[in-house]
């Protein structure tokens, strides 16, 4: 029997929901498939309005399918066997044999689906009983502590280093307890250990995108369901996403009905339904960890009690048995009283589709805490032009000299006061830290006052981390930091010593040192544990910057930045099946190539990057002149009179849009905008944009029905702030835009120098050679920075003018994406420009 399991790229894809689809959908879709199937990390330029996200999830899940049946296939293989012997079988035995475990797999595949509806209803009739009657909160208060209980200072010890102590998130069952629970319903507890599956994990950088991802994947006409886990925090920007299905809609389903299992994982910021313990505490994450370990009255009501998992286990089965989003399992979880933060992690290994933000996936310890196994598994990385500055943003550190001495302080005390009560292993590593914080302390100390005495104006200073292991001294630079960090985990000395400091400020009179150890609040030795793991990278991957902050004798800030964004990605390129970088604009991709996968073998690396589905007629972009007097009045007056005669969305480099709106202010030339069209400013406060938008495409709707040919709206706005990505102006919001110059970064700042230095010293270090006249590492990667910025502003509009002769020159014109720079026009003059836009328009109404 002929059994082939190599999987051949499809033609074409059923699931897509229109038909037909976009020939660059196709060719999308197929070079995705093909990627997950050889095992490619691959870079994709989709741009906005090509279906990027539908490909993305059609393409993946289609595989996902198909590596299904493969399994299926390859567990009938190994019963029907390769040996002579199988051969020899008669065909009857074999059939009958393969017959018996199809239908096995199939019994397990029902009896699994008959589980999740027997969840579904059990839901919704929580959900209809909530809507007959009101539900009275429970009145959860804790008891106070007796007087022994009190002075019972055993608590603040450390955790044994000899015991197995629960991760976060196993809601404290003893190994005995789970025994007998096993015992009890053995099929049960075997059943949560042996159902797992390939999973996609779509990552990307905000909410707003990834409640983009359901809409999509509700759209798509699978053969069978998909069970999905979404890790994302809540946003503002509400009004600007697609409208989803209610879950009552969903819960109402038939259950023959192609439909997607559904599970929204948030942080606990999102998804805690405790209501009075967000109320006492400032940091809900710390506040909730340290009720984990409580028991009795002091126990988070919403965690089940020790011994009753079935209950977490069931609530599980609702998450995976219907869609909802982050608001709706929160709501699921007050109906059912059972923490949905938790909750949502338990399903995490039957989970197929696991959406999360770029922090939990890309930070080792988010992906521990959260169980999450990336080997074989394929990750999906939307928006990735945020890829690098994010990881490098990170796995920054940053450490007050004011927290160093507090935490400092705190170890000090909680040694001398436990010194004969703490073990032989727990002392040694508490000395170890006492050694590294002393020396640490001392060495900023005596920077801080080297750098006043010496009356040097810039009061900072970068350095190498061997240059301030050094300094620190031979005692602490013999100190093995990743020991300490280990002991700092296992023994969560870190929240004791906090602990045991908040109880000790609590019987002072000062209110102002209760308040430094406010309950809820992040340890101080959290903070120095994050700098202390950041000193242990490569000494040649990162730099420590001291640097004193405020006038006169301020606070000093330690800051550890990585300067190369590899090393904690290659740990996911490493371990899983495929990477796929996807985004509207990736160029220039060879940028991303060598900063990321510079260790890759080029065989694994491809990429794709798709035209727009719009015709190129229906494009224009052109230049004008170079703006390189930003500061010119007169330039800037002159700019102005040129926008008169422009519409709708205008873009600025930062420093340059209050200088702008400053100098038309004073001229008239801002009133006679006003006298065109209503104005509106990018707000320097983001939760002020929000209704900038709803006043700005209310004024450009009210313009078309009202007086459609006068009136509209102007926006100016920063590249590289909120409204420049992220956000979609569709038609008639945004019929053109215009570029400002070329977004440079600040070459004053030190760590942007850093970085310069550090691809040039890499550079150099390979052994890469470059002809007479081309630019070396440091310039291309500061050039390609600036047209990182602009490519992200660039990609949703009709007709583009860049005002910037810069334009025109081949390195920067190549760094455009591709769909643009076919359609470049040169102007030579302002007339020109004017004469081309009316052309292009009055071809187009």
């Amino acid at each position: 029997m002929n059994m082939n399991l190599e999987l051949s790229t499809p033609s074409h894809f059923p699931a897509f929901p229109y038909d037909p689809p976009y020939s660059i959908q196709v060719d999308l879709m197929r070079h995705l498939y093909t990627s997950i199937e050889k095992r490619a990390v691959t870079i994709v330029e989709s741009p906005t309005g090509t279906g990027k996200t539908l490909t993305l999830l059609c393409s993946s899940l289609t595989w996902l399918s198909d590596e299904r049946e493969r399994a299926k296939k390859g567990k009938m293989k190994a019963v029907a066997g390769d040996s002579e012997e199988a051969m020899k079988a008669k065909d009857w035995v074999i059939q009958q044999t393969m017959d018996r475990v199809r239908r096995e797999l199939e019994a397990e595949e029902e009896a699994y689906e008959v589980r999740l509806a027997e969840a579904r209803k059990r839901e919704e009739s929580l959900r209809r009983m909530a809507k007959a009657r009101v539900v009275k909160r429970q009145k959860h208060e804790s008891k106070k502590l007796d007087d022994s209980e009190e002075e019972n200072d055993d608590r603040f010890l450390p955790e044994s280093q000899q015991s197995d102590p629960s991760k976060e998130g196993d809601i404290s069952i003893s190994p005995a307890l789970r025994a007998l629970m096993a015992k009890v319903d053995g099929t049960r507890m075997e059943e949560e250990q042996e159902i797992t599956c390939t999973k996609i994990y779509y990552a990307s950088r905000t909410h707003s995108q990834l409640a983009q991802v359901l809409p999509e994947l509700r759209r798509l006409n699978l053969s069978r369901r998909v069970s999905v886990t979404d890790r994302h925090a809540s946003s503002d920007i509400s009004s600007h996403l697609s409208h989803k299905r209610s879950l009552d809609e969903y819960l109402e389903l038939d259950s023959s009905n192609n439909y997607t299992r559904t599970v929204a994982l948030g942080s606990r910021k999102q998804l805690c339904i405790n209501d009075d313990l967000r109320r006492k505490v400032t940091d809900i994450d710390e506040a909730c960890r340290e009720r984990l370990g409580e028991t009795g009255d002091k126990r988070c009501q919403y965690l089940p009690p020790s011994g009753d998992e079935f209950r977490m286990l069931d609530f599980r089965d609702e998450i995976l048995a219907a869609p909802k989003d982050i608001e709706d399992l929160a709501e699921s979880g007050r109906l059912s009283r059972i923490c949905p933060y938790f909750g949502s992690r338990k399903a995490i290994p039957q989970a197929e589709l696991v959406t999360l933000p770029y922090n939990l996936l890309l930070q080792k310890n988010a992906r521990e805490a959260l169980g999450i196994q990336l080997k074989d598994q394929i990750v999906i990385i939307d928006e990735a032009h945020n890829l690098i500055s994010t990881l490098l943003s990170l796995s920054t550190t940053r450490l007050r000299y004011s927290t160093l001495e507090t935490s400092f302080s705190q170890v000090c005390i909680y040694v001398s006061k436990f010194r004969n009560r703490l073990s032989a292993s727990n002392m040694l590593h508490l000395k170890r830290l006492v050694v590294f914080l002393a020396a640490l302390k001392k060495y900023a100390g005596e920077w801080k006052e080297s750098m006043l005495k010496g009356g040097i104006k810039t009061k900072s200073e970068v350095m190498t981390v061997s240059e301030l292991t050094e300094r620190l001294g031979k005692k602490a630079a013999a100190i093995n930091l990743l020991e300490v960090e280990k002991y700092l985990k296992s023994s969560k000395v870190a929240r004791k010593i906090a602990s045991y400091s908040m109880k000790q400020a609590e019987k002072e009179a000062d209110p102002n040192v209760k308040a430094t150890f406010r309950k809820g609040a992040i340890p101080p030795l959290h903070t120095v544990e994050e700098f202390m793991i950041s000193l242990t990278n490569t000494n040649e991957d990162g730099r420590v910057t001291f640097t004193i902050e405020g006038p006169g004798k301020g606070d000093i800030e330690m800051k550890y930045q990585l300067l190369n964004p590899s090393p904690n990605f290659m740990e996911v390129v490493e371990e899983a099946r495929t990477v796929i970088l996807a985004g509207g604009t990736m160029s220039p991709i060879s940028n991303v190539v060598t900063q990321l996968f510079s260790s890759v073998p080029s065989e694994r690396i491809t990429s794709f990057s798709c035209g727009h589905i719009i015709p190129e007629s229906n494009l224009q972009t052109l230049l004008e002149f170079k703006a390189d007097k930003q500061t010119d009045p007169i330039v800037v007056a002159e700019l102005g009179q040129i926008i008169l005669n422009f519409l709708n969305i205008f873009l600025l480099a930062p420093s340059f849009l209050n200088h702008a709106k400053a100098v038309w202010l004073k001229s008239g030339i801002l009133g006679k905008f006003e006298g065109k069209k209503r104005v509106f400013f990018e707000p320097e406060d983001s939760t002020a944009v929000e209704a900038v938008l709803n006043e700005y495409a209310a004024a450009v709707q009210t313009s078309l029905v009202v007086t459609p040919k006068k009136g509209g709206a102007l926006l100016f706005a920063v590249i590289g702030a909120k409204l420049s990505e992220g956000l979609n102006f569709a038609d008639d919001l945004a019929r053109s835009v215009i570029i400002i110059g070329l977004p440079f970064a600040n070459l004053g700042s030190p760590e942007l120098r850093e970085r310069m230095k550090y691809v040039k010293r890499l550079e150099k270090k390979r052994g890469v050679t470059r002809e007479n006249g081309k630019k070396d590492a440091a310039a291309e990667l500061y050039e390609n920075m600036c047209m990182n910025a602009v490519n992200q502003s660039i990609e949703r509009w009709a007709s583009l003018v860049l005002l910037d002769r810069r334009y025109s020159t081949p390195s920067i014109r190549n760094k455009l994406p591709k769909w643009i720079g076919k359609k470049l026009t040169v102007a030579e003059n302002f007339g020109q420009t004017m004469k081309e836009m009316s052309s292009f328009f009055r071809g187009r109404s």
